[in-house]
C-alpha cells in the first residue's frame, strides 16, 4: 500500500502543478511542472523545517521512500520509450540512419572523455578535488541525451522532419552505448576488476544493445501479427501494455538493454500496424492511449526531477562547480557533434544551423540523475550527483525553453539548399 500512497501523492501534485502552470506560467507542460517543483523545493529546503515542518517531513519521506533509479529505469522509462518509438516513422529513420548511429555511439564516447578530462583539470580551480575515474563516470552519465526530455520538448519546437528524426533518433538509441560505458567505468570506480579491451567491451555492447534491439524486434513482430488477427482496440491496448511490461521482465532476465528493447518494439509495432491498415478506430484509440500515458508519466517524471532537490544536501556549495560543468558539457556536446559531422561530410552535409540545433537540442534529463543516484554513496558520489542536477536543470529549463528559437526552419532549409547547390556544382 505504501507504493500506492506514494504514487497517488505524486499524481495529485503533478495535476495541481500542471493546472497552475497552465493558468499562470504558461510554460511547456513538463518544464512548468518541474519549475514549480523546484521553487517549492527551494522554499521547503530554506524555510520548511521552521514554517511548514509537517509538509517538509512528508515530502522528504516521500522522496526518500522511492528508489528513483529503479522507478525510472525499471518502470517509467520503458513506457515512455515505447510511446516515443511508436510515433516515429521508420522510413524517416532509415534516411537518417548513419547520423543517428554515429551520434549515438561515437558521439557518446567522445563526449564522455571530453567531459571527464575537462572536469578533472578544471574542478581543482574551484576548490574541488574529484578522482579522475569519477570525472569519467560523470562524463558517461551526462553524455547521453535524455529521450524523454528531448521528445517532450521537440513537440514544442517547429523543426524540420529530418532534423527532428536526427535529434529524436539519437536520444532514443544512445542509452545503450551510454549504459555500457557507465557500467564499465562504475565497476572501475568501485574497485572491481574489469577486462578492458576492445573485444570484451565490444561483446558487452553487442549483448546489451544488440540483444535489446533483437528482442524488441521479435516481440514487436509476434505481437503485431497477433493484433492483425484480432484488430480490436481494447485487445490492442492490452497487448501493447503486455509488450512493455513483459518485455522489460524478459530483458532483465536476459541481462540485455530494456530501454532499447522498448524502442525497437515501439518502432516495429507503430510502423507495422500502419502498413497492414489497422481499423481507424483501433489506430485512433491506440495512439491516444499512448499519448495519454506519455503525458501523465512525463508530468510525474519532471515532478520527480524538481523534488530531487530535497535529496541533495548543501546544493548551494556546488553552484560554481555546477556552472563549470554546464560549460564543459556544452563544449563536449559541440565537439561530439561537430567532429562526426565533419567525418560524415563526404556523404551527408550538415548546415551550420543544423549543427547548432543538434548541439543545443542535446537535452539531459531524468536518465542522468537516475544513473548518478545509482552510484554507491560516498563523498565523490555526492559531488557527482550535485553537479549532475545543476546540468540537468539548466538543460531542461534554459535549453528546453530556447530550442524553438534556435531551431529556425527557414534558415535551415535555406542553408541546406545552398549546400546542395554547392555539392551539385562540385559534381559537375
Amino acid at each position: 500500500m505504501e507504493l500506492y500512497y506514494s504514487f497517488s501523492a505524486l499524481i495529485v501534485l503533478a495535476s495541481i502543478f500542471s493546472y497552475l502552470n497552465y493558468r499562470f506560467l504558461k510554460l511547456p507542460s513538463t518544464i512548468g511542472i518541474m519549475v514549480i517543483a523546484i521553487v517549492v523545493s527551494i522554499f521547503l529546503v530554506s524555510f520548511g523545517e521552521t514554517v511548514l515542518p509537517i509538509t517538509f517531513g512528508h515530502l522528504h519521506n516521500l522522496m526518500t521512500g522511492i528508489d528513483f533509479t529503479e522507478v525510472l529505469m525499471g518502470a517509467m522509462l520503458n513506457f515512455l520509450l515505447f510511446a516515443g518509438g511508436i510515433h516515429i516513422n521508420i522510413d524517416d529513420l532509415k534516411e537518417q540512419f548513419v547520423p543517428v548511429v554515429i551520434f549515438s555511439t561515437a558521439g557518446v564516447v567522445i563526449s564522455t572523455f571530453v567531459v571527464g578530462f575537462g572536469m578533472y583539470y578544471l574542478l581543482p580551480l574551484v576548490g574541488i578535488s574529484l578522482p579522475f575515474i569519477y570525472c569519467l563516470l560523470f562524463g558517461a552519465l551526462i553524455s547521453p541525451t535524455d529521450p524523454v526530455a528531448v521528445l517532450s520538448i521537440l513537440k514544442q519546437a517547429n523543426v524540420s522532419k529530418s532534423l527532428e528524426t536526427k535529434v529524436a533518433g539519437e536520444s532514443l538509441f544512445n542509452d545503450g552505448m551510454a549504459v555500457v560505458v557507465f557500467t564499465v567505468v562504475l565497476q572501475l570506480a568501485i574497485g572491481k576488476e574489469v577486462t578492458l579491451n576492445m573485444e570484451s567491451i565490444g561483446l558487452l555492447l553487442l549483448k546489451e544493445a544488440g540483444g535489446g534491439l533483437l528482442l524488441g524486434i521479435v516481440l514487436g513482430w509476434i505481437t503485431s501479427r497477433l493484433m492483425r488477427e484480432v484488430d480490436d482496440y481494447i485487445i490492442s491496448v492490452l497487448v501493447t501494455l503486455s509488450v512493455v511490461m513483459g518485455g522489460y521482465l524478459i530483458a532483465r532476465q536476459m541481462h540485455i538493454s530494456g530501454p532499447l528493447t522498448m524502442v525497437a518494439a515501439g518502432l516495429f509495432m507503430g510502423n507495422f500496424n500502419v502498413k497492414f491498415k489497422m481499423k481507424s478506430v483501433t489506430q485512433d484509440y491506440l495512439i491516444k492511449f499512448w499519448e495519454l500515458i506519455d503525458e501523465i508519466l512525463n508530468a510525474v517524471l519532471f515532478l520527480f526531477i524538481g523534488f530531487e532537490l530535497l535529496m541533495i544536501k548543501d546544493l548551494s556549495h556546488y553552484m560554481i562547480p555546477g556552472l563549470l560543468a554546464i560549460a564543459v558539457v556544452l563544449l563536449a556536446r559541440f565537439i561530439s557533434i561537430w567532429g562526426p559531422t565533419k567525418f560524415m561530410s563526404f556523404r551527408t552535409r550538415f548546415s551550420p544551423q543544423t549543427v547548432k540545433v543538434l548541439v543545443w537540442g542535446g537535452i539531459r534529463g531524468g536518465v542522468s540523475i537516475a544513473l548518478a543516484l545509482s552510484i554507491p554513496k560516498n563523498e565523490n558520489s555526492t559531488i557527482v550527483l550535485s553537479i549532475t542536477y545543476c546540468v540537468v536543470v539548466f538543460s531542461i529549463i534554459v535549453q528546453g525553453l530556447t530550442i524553438a528559437k534556435v531551431a529556425n526552419p527557414k534558415k535551415i532549409a535555406k542553408e541546406e539548399e545552398e549546400q546542395e547547390g554547392v555539392a551539385l556544382h562540385n559534381v559537375d
